[in-house]
């Protein structure tokens, strides 16, 4: 019997030549759910580069452009020749038909939204177990023809794409492709193709795993300190939570955890991330109080940016000199994920990312001397969650929304006091007490309270009021970068806006916020 350990989850690779499409992300996801290790790679990658990977099948991804325009991004040759699985998507699949010899022909129409697609595969491949006719998502303009001249053949249609899926009869060039978007919900079988695509075909076993990938992690953490120590700066976030729980598992008492009280955090935060890292973890956490030299700073301030700033100096001094105190830190963890590396132009790596040591990233000025560790790097939001959960973080920081880093600072609109900050406080707590009773939590991304710089008129027993707005915001959204507002029930939010108005002295109005993401932002500053 094999032992568990002679694999290791990036044994198994399967990476995504990025064509510029808007679901490459999307399709790395896919397979990592299906239990396979993906990431992004750039198009000019070479066979050579690749095969040094080692990959189990190689993904192209769709792309913007069309395949015979001057300047469209192309690939390297020998990729088909490696005699490892290809599966091209859209353009993907256009641009390896192209390569392989078949031609392109721009149809007059264009083929986008939901299609039906009919299956004429014979024997096992992509469709295997998958009904003959299906719905499909299709968005391109160009047709591939003339497939026998690239030793290929089509295994599905639309009926306006006679190719909308093919493969190559020349088992040296082992290619398929697919005209249509597997890795969108609106695929109704895309999980089933990727399947088919890396169990059937690149024959995987499936190693990627969140308890394997602790395992590992740890191992290597381990190794890369040695003796020395490292420091963690906590936020209460779920990033930076599972950071700290990934290196007590790694490190044990090597690890201090320093956590910054600026005086503009949810109620009870500091209670929790004592509680949980104290006492859950027992791990050597550092308060560092430094509410009164924040608020000083911000006394006055009302411009958002100003604002950012601010906290961003304070909280570079603060953090400075709680390090100072700790001997021996070599190391500062912090918690980037997989789409924060692919945003800043870092994700296109033709190796496996693994723990990465950086300098001055993320604002901590390269004074402090710090080798930087990124152990959650390689994975998407969802992935540290399940990776929390592995590593027995308390569900109420593993499911934790969001919370900006200059906290309440940005949900109080205008110059910043120490009353406006409760009411915002008392009123974002209420918010989410109702939220969580109605079982609408984990339904939604963000949810928050925001003061508004405004008054209004208002009537309570006999007398006129003139007293502050309160206005809410709930989300929902899979990746931040756009997002829907959340269709809270009117019942709910009848039961927010009454308890906020009599709960909390100074408020006689509650306003709820329906605008997405473009064109207004999640936060308000």
């Amino acid at each position: 019997m094999t032992s568990p350990h002679t694999h290791h989850i990036h044994d198994e690779t399967v990476p995504v030549l990025d064509f510029g499409g808007q679901t490459a992300q999307l399709i790395c996801r896919r397979v990592r759910d299906a239990g396979v290790f993906s990431v992004l790679v750039a198009p000019t990658i070479t066979a050579k580069e690749l095969r040094a990977m080692n990959p189990k099948g190689i993904i192209l991804s769709g792309g913007p452009a069309s395949v015979s325009a001057e300047g469209a991004p192309t690939m390297d040759p020998a990729i088909l020749e490696m005699g490892i699985p290809v599966l091209g998507i859209c353009y993907g699949m256009q641009l390896g038909c192209h390569l392989l010899g078949a031609t392109l022909t721009q149809e007059d129409h264009r083929e986008f939204g939901r299609a039906m697609l009919n299956i004429s595969q014979t024997g096992k491949g992509l469709f295997d177990a998958i009904p003959e006719s299906t719905q499909v998502w299709m968005s391109h303009g160009d047709q591939i023809t003339d497939l026998a001249a690239a030793e290929l053949e089509a295994t599905a249609s639309t009926d306006t794409c006679k190719c909308a899926a093919v493969r190559s009869t020349n088992p040296k060039h082992n290619f398929r492709g697919v005209q249509f978007h597997p890795e969108v919900t609106h695929t109704l079988h895309g999980p089933d193709i990727f399947r088919n695509f890396l169990y059937e075909i690149c024959e995987c076993s499936g190693l990627w795993k969140m308890a394997d990938f602790a395992n590992e992690q740890a191992e290597k953490i381990k190794a890369l300190v040695g003796d020395k120590r490292v420091i963690c700066g906590l936020s209460g976030g779920v990033d930076s939570s599972v950071v700290a729980a990934l290196l007590h598992k790694a490190i044990g008492d090597q690890l201090t955890c320093v956590f910054v009280d600026n005086g503009l955090l949810r109620k009870k935060e500091r209670d929790l991330v004592e509680h949980t890292f104290k006492d859950h973890f027992n791990i050597d956490l550092r308060v560092a109080d430094a509410s009164k030299d924040f608020l000083d700073d911000l006394a006055g301030v009302t411009d958002p940016q100003e604002k950012r700033r601010r906290i961003g100096h304070r909280f570079i001094e603060v953090f400075k000199e709680a390090a100072h105190d700790i001997e021996d830190a070599v190391f500062l963890a912090q918690g980037t994920l997989y789409p924060d590396v692919i945003e800043s132009g870092h994700g296109h790596s033709g190796n496996s990312a693994n723990i990465k040591l950086h300098h001055n990233v993320g604002g901590l000025p390269e004074e402090l001397g710090f080798d930087l560790i990124e152990p959650v790097r390689e994975l998407f939001k969802d992935e540290v969650r399940a990776l929390g959960t592995v590593l027995g973080v308390p569900d109420a920081i593993v499911w934790r929304h969001p919370f900006p880093g200059p906290g309440l600072a940005v949900r109080v609109l205008g110059d910043i006091t120490e009353e406006k900050l409760d009411i915002v406080r008392n009123a974002d707590e209420i918010l989410l007490e109702e939220i969580v009773a109605a079982g609408l939590y984990r339904k939604t991304s963000q949810v928050f309270a925001v003061l508004l710089p405004i008054q209004s008129v208002g009537v309570m027993g006999d007398g006129r009021t003139y007293e502050r707005v309160i206005a809410l915001r709930a989300v929902e959204t899979q990746d931040f970068m756009t997002a829907d507002w959340a269709r809270i029930p009117f019942d709910v939010l009848a039961r927010i806006s009454t308890r906020i108005i009599n709960e909390v002295r100074g408020v006689n109005r509650v306003v709820y916020d329906i605008s997405s993401k473009p064109p207004a932002t999640i936060e308000w500053e």
